[in-house]
Formats: structure tokens, sequence, C-alpha cells
């Protein structure tokens, strides 16, 4: 009878690798690679875009802003119109305003956080926010779906811990990468990593995302105790 390869690969010596951190130095077992997305079906892809954010407190808060200047400058300019003096402010405010120079400090500590509320503006409105979700395929034209990422991460999570020897896995899903850490505590690391390939590849495709991301996947042995 032939021996088991299980038994074979038990002796196979592992890739040592030395890690220091602070003063300690622990002798640890790594291994780490990095794999492309797995390809998107025929008819799979759909064109999708992200999901837009509706940016309901930014609107809320430049409504409120330019409503109540607006109505300020309506009272002020209505009280004019009706022979009373003008507000304080807005004399004091246009005097300033007429004889400091432009290349004075206030003059230009207003200009730039000016420039930097209209930039900030241009933003929202150009961006499509949302980065938690991942836009999933469109099968169907009427419907459109995402996932959120700490869900998608989960997933990923749950299928890594069915592999055997894998003690631990941390998951950051993101919307081009996929980085996936394992400890392994027994079994061959490029036999653990080969199996979290398999599977991870499986179970990105299986998310249904119009992008899957890349996968890269880290396996360690866990550090030594003391």
């Amino acid at each position: 009878m032939s021996e088991p390869q299980g038994s074979q690969d038990s002796t196979r010596p592992l890739p040592a690798v030395e890690q220091t951190t602070g003063t300690a130095t622990l002798d640890q077992s790594a291994s780490a690679a990095e794999y492309d997305a797995p390809p998107v079906l025929d008819g799979e892809d759909g064109g999708n875009g992200r999901f837009w954010s509706a940016r309901r407190v930014p609107a809320a808060i430049v409504a409120v802003l330019l409503l109540a200047l607006a109505g300020l400058f309506l009272y002020d300019v209505v009280a004019v119109r009706a022979d009373q003096s003008a507000m304080r402010w807005r004399s004091e405010l246009a005097g300033q305003l007429a004889e400091r120079p432009l290349d004075d400090t206030w003059v230009l500590v207003g200009a730039g956080v000016a420039v930097a509320l209209g930039l900030w503006l241009i933003v929202l409105a150009a961006t499509p926010g949302l980065r938690s979700l991942l836009t999933m395929r469109r099968p169907h034209p009427e419907v459109r779906a995402a996932l959120d990422r700490e869900a998608a991460a989960l997933v990923l999570r749950d299928r890594a811990m069915e592999i055997a020897g894998v003690q631990s896995v941390k998951v950051r899903a993101g919307r081009r990468h996929a980085d996936v850490r394992a400890v392994a505590h027994f079994r061959d690391l490029d036999d653990v990593r080969a199996d979290l390939d398999a599977v991870l590849a499986d179970a990105i495709r299986g998310l249904g995302l119009a992008r899957p991301p890349a996968l890269a996947v880290h396996v360690r042995r866990p550090g030594k105790k003391g």
C-alpha cells in the first residue's frame, strides 16, 4: 500500500521568516501571494456604475445657510427702501471690503475658505459616494442591487474558515481588492494558500459583483507565546 499524500506533506520543511516586533523577536513561517480577479462570464458584467449618494445632509446645510443669508439681506434691503438705516454689520462689512487691499491677510483667508467650500461642493456633486456599497451584476434592467463591503468580507471570512488548518482569518473587502490574512496552525502553508485561493475565488464569483475585486491571500503561522 502506498503511503497517503498527507503524511508526505507533513514532513515538508516550512519556510521561516524572522519578524521583529519592538524588542521581541518571533520566528514565524509566512506565505503570501497575489491573485488576479476571477474572469467574468459572458453577459454577466452588465456595465453597472456605482450607486450615487443623495447627499441630503450637505444639501440641507447649504440650503439653510443660503436661505438665512438671502432672508437677512432681503430684510436689510427692504428696511433701507423704507427709509430706515441699514444694519450696522452690513455697513461695516461694506466699509471693510472697500478699504482693505486684496493682499490683506483676512481677505486672503476669506477667499481661501470660500474656495475650499466651493471645491468641497464640486467634489460632492461630481462623485457618487456610498463607498461601502459594492455594485452587483444586473441580470434584469429593472433591478439594481449592491452588497455592503462588510457583508462581503464576512462571506469570504466564513468560506476561508472552512479550510482545514485555518485558525483565524481577517478580511478587508474593497472595490478593487480583497485582502485576506489567515493564520494556519497546521498543514503546509502552500497547501493552505492554494485551498484558500480556489475557495475564495469561487466565493468572489458567487457574490455576483459587477466588478469582482482582485484577491490577495497571506498565510502565516501563529506567533510564539511568551
